[in-house]
């Protein structure tokens, strides 16, 4: 059986090493990075991840209009979205709800909690 790929999008380099590593050490998933949302639906297209996790507020495109596009595209259409941001404001999660994404956290998130919501979401 092949892992699970996940799509990390941030523009923080530093949330996307230690996304990665809570999941690494946890997880056989398998993780792709994008920098900003223009990226990650280039990269979403590409590699058709099983999980989106993807940051709120990034240059080029925010996660808002990533998910709406992603949310657009017959490949990503069903992908699961989980925006993980530290806008925890209910305005912004509000329109990340309306933006398309299954689930909103914010940082910092607990390691465990972050990969129980995947699993849960994946299947495992």
């Amino acid at each position: 059986m092949t892992a699970k790929k996940i799509l990390l999008v941030d523009d923080s380099k530093t949330a996307l090493m230690m996304e990665r590593a809570i999941l690494e050490k946890r997880t056989k998933y398998q993780c792709v990075t994008a920098s900003d949302g223009l990226e990650a639906v280039s990269k979403a297209s590409e590699e058709h991840p099983d999980l989106v996790l993807m940051d709120v507020v990034m240059p080029r495109m925010n996660g808002f209009e990533a998910c709406k596009k992603l949310r657009q595209l017959p490949e990503t259409r069903e992908v699961p979205i989980v925006l993980l941001t530290t806008r925890g404001e209910e305005t912004y999660m509000e329109a990340g709800f309306q933006s398309g994404c299954n689930d909103y956290l914010t940082k910092p998130v607990d390691g465990e909690e972050l990969v129980k919501l995947l699993q849960s979401y994946l299947g495992e």
